[in-house]
């Protein structure tokens, strides 16, 4: 059984409440969607594994309804992409929209308000804490698919050969990062990336770090707090002393993988199916495991998740609601999503979790029970943390020093200072107020 706190995996309705004026819309905007057809056709983007094989699903069980798929580039590209087309006037009838993102996106009016259509889904369906990370002042502004519980990815070949220990602590994983490099100097148990500050976040997260929050009608930025420094600093130290390698997200990651110069690295639930897909004659190689913790007790965040929303302008809004609870909501969406291989989602649903679970082919890890670990990291979330509401700025800025790490010319810590400086400008340019820390 899941069982998560309220505030776990969003933060405090005050922090969603400071949305409220900004996230644009009379209180029955999404109302007047309910009358909207139910049929026709539905543009969807998305850049998410398997996203191709659920909208083949879909149709086959919803004759009255064509989706066409298309896949867009992940990261701040897509984000840009999409704002792009709202401007445009060009949106499709379904995107996928990251949790952290969705704050930015209701506020400036890019989504549709979806408390009429599928508000009543969000309540019934989803805990507490799931709605939280799509109901932003008091409206509905997505529907949520999946968590995203960090987790270990190790060569078990690899560490079985060379007698490593899979680390349960953050001292234990330095040790190994370590132990890897001496058994093969070109094999590293880690990487930095370059490219998605994703992995840094959730570690903060994981250590108690709490980028944002509220104090009355302002917003406190802590992008640099103490337990973000420290995981800062620690990872800014394994790069520099070449322990773990500083590497874009995409294909440079993915090669060193595949050339066995990669052999761990941290990730979360939905890396198990995009492991597999990308590097399927490793098969049986790999095996998962709990994320290290600073003390050895279970703690944990969340790397990625996402939510499902209507851009500001599509033509089918109905009939997308219609395909958006289905793929969020549905036994059958979620046996979809899973069934290929390619994705290994763990739902926003909890109830839907064995489903999944089942669904999901587990060779590739040697008949591993990754979901059951999946849901122990997924319990050990830690409560706090908030999603600000400028993180395309926040994630620019840190992404433009990441690669300086490793050389030294920058330190992770400092990165983390940079970040907090040029949020903090976002949001006084947006009218936003920000309290010194």
């Amino acid at each position: 059984m899941l069982r998560r706190t309220t505030a776990a995996l969003a933060g405090s309705v005050t922090a969603l409440a400071l949305l409220a004026t900004a996230c644009g819309g009379g209180a029955n905007q999404g109302a007047s969607s309910t009358e909207a057809k139910k049929t026709g056709e539905v543009t969807f983007w998305s850049f998410l594994k398997g996203s191709d094989k659920v909208a083949e699903a879909f149709n086959r069980s919803h004759p009255d309804i064509k989706v066409t798929f298309e896949t867009v580039p992940s990261g701040q590209e897509y984000y840009s992409k999409l704002t792009n087309a709202v401007k445009a006037g060009t949106v499709p009838d379904v995107a996928v929209v990251e949790y952290p993102h969705l704050p930015e996106f209701a506020a400036q009016g890019k989504v549709e308000d979806l408390s009429g259509t599928l508000g009543p889904v969000v309540k019934e369906k989803f805990p507490e804490a799931a709605q939280q990370l799509v109901n932003l002042g008091d409206k509905t502004w997505g529907v949520p698919r999946d968590a995203a519980p960090l987790m270990m990815m190790y060569r078990k070949d690899f560490f079985t050969r060379h007698k490593i220990e899979v680390p349960t602590t953050w001292a234990a994983y330095r040790n190994m990062t370590e132990q890897v490099r001496k058994a093969d100097p070109a094999a590293r148990g880690g990487v930095l990336y370059t490219d998605n500050p994703g992995v840094l976040e959730a570690l903060s997260w994981q250590a108690g770090g709490q980028w944002f929050a509220t104090e009355k009608d302002s917003w406190k930025v802590t992008v640099d707090d103490t337990p973000s420094k420290k995981v800062a600093a620690y990872w800014g130290d394994l790069a520099r002393k070449d322990l773990v390698r500083s590497l874009s997200q995409l294909d440079p990651f993915w090669t060193s993988v595949q050339k066995n110069r990669t052999v761990a690295y941290i990730c979360a639930s939905w890396c198990a199916g995009a492991h597999q897909a990308t590097v399927p004659d490793q098969k049986g190689k790999w095996a998962v495991a709990p994320v290290p913790t600073w003390d050895g007790k279970p703690a944990s965040g969340m790397y990625g998740g996402s939510s499902f929303v209507v851009p500001k302008g599509a033509d089918n809004s109905g009939a997308a609601a219609e395909f958006i609870k289905w793929i969020t909501t549905d036994p059958q969406g979620m046996k979809a999503w899973v069934s290929s291989g390619t994705s290994s989602m763990f739902p926003a649903d909890p109830k839907l979790v064995p489903v999944t679970k089942a669904a999901f082919k587990t060779d590739y890890y040697g008949g591993q029970d990754i979901y059951t670990l999946m849901t122990r990291s997924y319990e050990a979330i830690r409560p706090g943390w908030t999603w600000g509401p400028v993180m395309g700025a926040t994630n620019t800025a840190l992404v433009d020093q990441l690669p300086k790490v490793a050389d030294g010319t920058v330190t992770l810590p400092g990165v983390l200072t940079t970040a907090e400086q040029a949020t903090i400008k976002q949001m006084e340019q947006r009218g936003l107020k920000v309290t010194a820390p």
